[in-house]
C-alpha cells in the first residue's frame, strides 16, 4: 500500500482510527534527520525539523480530530524506555496537540494480555491495517484487510489494550526527563 493511499483511509473514516504499535523501535528513514537531532540532544533542530517534516501528518490528524473522528495508539513498551521510545516521548505532545490520543503499555503488562502480534492500524473497525517488519525494524509491507472475523480479533486487541493503557500525561511522570535529559 503506497503512502497516499494510506493516508487516504484517514480522510475515508468515519469514526477513527486506532493503531497498536508492538516494536521498541522502528526504522524509518523519513525520521533519520530528526532522530539525529535527538541523539545529539539538539533539541531547537528537533523541533525544527518537527514542524517541518511533520506538518501533513499534523494537519491530517487536526482535521480528523476537529470533525469529530479520534485517533488513538496504544504503544507497547519495555521499561526502561528505549532510546527510540525516549525520541517518540519527545514527539507525542505534538501529536496531542495535532488531536492524537496516545497510550503507553508497558511490555511486562501487555505479555499477559491476548494482543495480537503484529503493529496495526484500525479503521472505524471495519479496516484492517496490518503492518509487517524487517529484521532491521523497516516496514516492508501494509496489508488492508476487510474480513469481519479477522477485523473483529483486531478490534478485540484494541479494546484490550486501550482498557488498560495509561495515558501520555501520566505516562510522562513516570518517565520525566526520559525524553529530553
Amino acid at each position: 500500500m503506497a503512502g497516499g493511499d494510506f493516508l487516504a483511509l484517514f480522510t475515508q473514516m468515519r469514526s477513527g482510527a486506532f493503531r497498536l504499535e508492538l516494536r521498541d523501535r522502528y526504522n524509518v528513514p523519513e525520521e533519520r534527520a530528526r532522530w539525529e537531532a535527538f541523539q545529539v540532544r539538539d533539541w531547537a533542530e528537533l523541533d525544527r525539523l518537527n514542524e517541518s517534516q511533520r506538518a501533513t501528518w499534523m494537519r491530517l490528524m487536526r482535521e480528523a480530530t476537529m470533525t469529530g473522528r479520534h485517533v488513538q495508539r496504544v504503544r507497547v513498551v519495555s521499561e526502561p524506555p528505549s532510546d527510540y521510545i525516549r525520541f517518540e516521548l519527545a514527539l507525542n505532545p505534538g501529536n496531542a496537540d495535532a488531536g492524537e490520543d496516545i497510550r503507553y503499555l508497558p511490555r511486562h503488562v501487555a505479555d499477559d494480555l491476548d494482543l495480537p502480534s503484529e503493529d496495526y492500524w484500525l479503521f472505524d473497525r471495519r479496516r484492517l491495517a496490518l503492518m509487517r517488519f524487517d529484521d532491521d525494524d523497516a516496514l516492508v509491507s501494509t496489508e488492508l484487510i476487510d474480513d469481519p472475523g479477522t477485523v473483529a480479533r483486531y478490534s478485540e486487541g484494541r479494546d484490550t489494550a486501550w482498557a488498560v493503557a495509561t495515558p501520555f500525561a501520566e505516562y510522562v511522570k513516570k518517565w520525566r526527563g526520559a525524553e529530553r535529559p
